[in-house]
């Protein structure tokens, strides 16, 4: 958890929060990457619904990205244009889990950093970054009978853990 300051508040610096800023378009670059190859490599009926949603979710991380690029200029730094790694696999459950760990990740440094740019007075950036991590991220999802509503904010992204534990 070193890209996360929820174990121990630190002192935040303008230069420290666009390091971390950074490091979370990294995260973006590699959700829409994973996002895009996922929604191509699953296959079968039953993954029709939940890939359409994955190509969705690809965009939206793409305008997360800019949002922290613009914020990354803003505090007078260069973006970052290289991907946090992306993992895949040829099992459909576990590149789902590994969509929710990144989920996961992410609202958690979100929050960080909306705390962060309060404490550096800048509000307006928190409501910027408030529009990609908690409160913002939500998608549908219908798999099989059932209609997964989901706030990926919260503890875990349901359409993924509901498709991680009713894919075949």
């Amino acid at each position: 958890m070193p890209e996360s300051q929820s174990a121990a508040p630190e002192e935040i610096s303008r230069e420290r929060l666009a390091e971390l800023l950074n490091i979370d378009l990294s995260r973006e670059y590699q959700a829409i990457i994973a996002y895009v190859v996922y929604s191509q490599v699953l296959s079968g009926a039953e993954s029709m619904d939940i890939a359409a949603q994955l190509e969705i979710h690809a965009k939206q991380e793409l305008e997360h990205a800019l949002t922290i690029s613009r914020q990354v200029d803003y505090l007078g730094k260069m973006p970052a244009a290289s991907p946090k790694p992306v993992r895949t696999s040829s099992d459909p459950k576990e590149m789902l889990r590994y969509d929710l760990e990144n989920e996961n990740d992410t609202v958690r440094n979100y929050r960080d950093r909306i705390r962060q740019c309060e404490a550096l007075g800048e509000y307006a950036m928190a409501e910027q970054l408030s529009r990609c991590g908690p409160g913002a991220r939500s998608a549908q999802v219908e798999y099989g009978n059932y209609d997964y509503h989901t706030h990926l904010h919260s503890a875990a992204p349901v359409a993924v853990r509901a498709a991680v534990m009713c894919y075949p």
